[in-house]
């Protein structure tokens, strides 16, 4: 029987979950650090350049894997990713300190919830939803800073995800996360943190 259960925080890429999740007050497990290195044979292309915004650039079976082992163990080894160089740089280990939730975020986080449910895991699925042009300024200021890519990747990304973030939130939604603004999947995610506090007796950490 699950000691925890998680809730899968997604979203189109720059929309805010890696913030909102620090805010959570719960321990968070980065669903990026899943993806696949680059010279794995299997990745998807975008002309000649890997398309990093599939699912097929993303480990999800040892993404569930990790999900399962902390919410049934309370703690897991998972691997640490540099996006600038596509590659893993070592693992680290997570553990929950006995809190009954925990949040998994990542762009892929919705097609891991009909997964993640039918193992008795799931608290909840959000996906994050705003204005493209906001969430297309926050995208190319992050990886411009944090180096992510090359100029050019990043633009040409940009504006293919600006055009495509309204298909993006639909296909999460139809994959099961429900999708909102910042401010109420905050309160979501409070909901959950106090009934959770409820059940096991403790009390939510501010």
């Amino acid at each position: 029987m699950p000691t925890a259960r998680v809730i899968l925080l997604t979203g189109p890429s720059g929309s805010g979950k890696t913030r909102l999740a620090a805010r959570s007050g719960l321990p968070v497990l980065r669903l990026d650090d899943f993806y696949k290195e680059g010279d794995d044979p299997t990745l998807p292309l975008v002309g000649a350049d890997v398309d990093w915004d599939s699912p097929l650039s993303w480990d999800a079976d040892a993404a569930v894997r990790a999900i399962t082992r902390l919410c049934r163990e309370g703690a897991a080894t998972v691997p640490l990713y540099d996006i600038s160089t596509s590659s893993r740089t070592g693992q680290e280990r997570l553990e929950l300190a006995d809190s009954p939730l925990f949040v998994a975020e990542g762009i892929f986080a919705a097609d891991i919830t009909a997964r993640c449910a039918a193992l008795g895991l799931l608290a909840d699925a959000i996906c994050l939803r705003g204005r493209p042009t906001t969430t297309f300024r926050r995208r190319l200021l992050r990886d411009i800073r944090e180096s992510r890519k090359p100029l050019r990747v990043l633009l040409s990304r940009g504006w293919r995800l600006l055009r495509a973030e309204p298909a993006i939130v639909a296909r999460h939604r139809a994959l099961g996360a429900h999708a909102c603004a910042h401010h109420e999947a905050a309160a979501r995610i409070t909901r959950l943190r106090r009934t959770a506090a409820l059940t096991t007796g403790g009390s939510p950490r501010s």
